[in-house]
């Protein structure tokens, strides 16, 4: 079974916390040691970024860690043969986060294929247009049990979200808001309301919610709303000060305390 669904469909009530990493940060060399650094402390998921030089959906944290990494010489293949190499380590869903140019270069199949040779259960492409998804990268990611991720955010429409939910498994990513990825201090009345407005909908699929959470408040906000939160600048942001994932882990924690 997919990491992914088996993680949904065993974690009962307990809120999952997913965490966003870019790929080739703090050094080319850290990366499986991020990822199971974070697996040892507890993180139920983690996103790992590609870097690319055009992140359009990333504030500034994010693109500058991204425009770091491929200094540090990071890319798709490394990526792979790094991930390959502590696949039997490592149990929690891997999901990559890129853009189209990068996965189209290397070839959706050849992606799918590296996908499950290196133990990635899923993929999140902010750019990927839906009528591509479904006639192009679907088909080829069903053959390979490779979740596609799709994102919502409050401006897409109930009937588009409905459309996502019947032609996606595993789970769908609310994006709090239109904005760009960023540490909020609190997510507002629309917020909420739009959180409770996808809640009513009652969905197949079940729904994390990323982007500005970095404290107590959006926290308990968006694992009340959803089955769990992603965070991700916030992480990126303490990675790149400590340049030590446990360190990091140990300020993000306290963070999310208060």
């Amino acid at each position: 079974m997919n990491k992914i669904t088996r993680l949904f469909n065993e974690r009962g009530d307990r809120k999952l916390l997913s965490l966003y990493f870019c790929a080739g940060t703090p050094t080319l060399d850290s990366t499986a040691e991020v990822i199971k650094t974070m697996q040892k402390r507890g993180i139920d998921m983690i996103e790992v970024g590609i870097p690319f030089s055009d992140p359009m959906a990333d504030g500034p944290v994010i693109q500058d860690a991204a425009t770091k990494a491929l200094k540090n010489g990071m890319n798709l293949q490394t990526l792979f043969n790094q991930l390959k190499s502590i696949k039997d380590e490592v149990s929690i869903p891997l999901i990559l986060m890129g853009y189209l140019n990068p996965i189209i270069q290397y070839g959706i199949e050849a992606f799918c294929q590296s996908c499950v040779e290196s133990g990635v259960s899923g993929v999140i492409i902010p750019d990927l247009p839906f009528k591509d998804y479904l006639d192009d990268i679907k088909p080829v990611a069903d053959r390979y049990d490779v979740r596609v991720i799709m994102l919502i955010t409050p401006e897409t429409s109930e009937e588009r979200i409905r459309f996502i939910d019947e032609h996606t498994e595993g789970f769908i990513y609310m994006v709090s808001s239109a904005a760009t990825t960023g540490a909020q201090q609190s997510f507002d009345e629309q917020k909420q309301a739009y959180f409770h407005k996808i809640n009513a909908m009652n969905l197949r699929n079940p729904r994390m919610i990323g982007f500005g959470i970095s404290n107590k408040q959006t926290l308990e906000s968006a694992q009340s709303n959803a089955a769990g939160a992603i965070i991700g600048s916030k992480f990126v942001q303490l990675l790149d000060e400590e340049k030590d994932a446990n360190r990091a882990l140990d300020r993000l924690f306290e963070a999310l305390s208060k």
